[in-house]
């Protein structure tokens, strides 16, 4: 069976040919947790739960260190599973960041496809090509409404204390 998934670019800005290594993984991760949970949709909380296995400088971005990475993945092996977080069968769309024109690619729910956006865009304010690891998940958690907030609030992330620390780990502002 033929995913519905796409593996475009969710920016449809020119991106998606411009991955980094590190970034391309993360989209084929999300893109296939997407497909085996049956979602019609990447979400923020498959590009969290893919930034976690596949973008060491996402997870050492973390305070709590390998506890509190342990307690993440649970939360999202749960959902994964079918237990805890519900979301099946619903789209994301946190209205926290700016729908791209047009709406949000096929196969990326408007939530993640705007944390794409904005990772690119952060990457572009430092002056960086590509954008990393870490500059997703400054996006994410700059999403107070999406899925991925949502499993780090449950898991016990101190949402200010990581922005904060993505932060001033950037030159860059804060994601708008």
């Amino acid at each position: 069976m033929q995913s519905r998934i796409p593996s475009t670019d969710p920016t449809g800005d020119g991106h998606g040919g411009q991955l980094s290594a590190e970034m391309a993984s993360v989209v084929a991760s999300a893109r296939r947790r997407a497909t085996r949970d049956g979602d019609a949709q990447i979400d923020t909380a498959h590009l969290l739960h893919a930034l976690l296995e596949s973008a060491p400088g996402a997870r050492d971005a973390f305070d709590g260190g390998p506890p509190q990475i342990a307690r993440l993945l649970g939360y999202l092996v749960q959902r994964t599973i079918g237990y805890g977080l519900r979301w099946y069968g619903s789209v994301e769309d946190s209205g926290a960041l700016p729908v791209l024109d047009g709406g949000a690619a096929p196969g990326w729910s408007p939530a993640a496809a705007a944390a794409m956006d904005v990772a690119a865009g952060r990457a572009q304010a430092r002056g960086a090509a590509l954008a990393t690891g870490v500059d997703l998940l400054a996006a994410l958690a700059h999403d107070r409404e999406c899925r991925a907030v949502e499993v780090l609030h449950r898991a016990g992330v101190d949402l200010d204390s990581l922005t904060k620390r993505l932060l001033d780990d950037a030159t860059c502002q804060e994601p708008t």
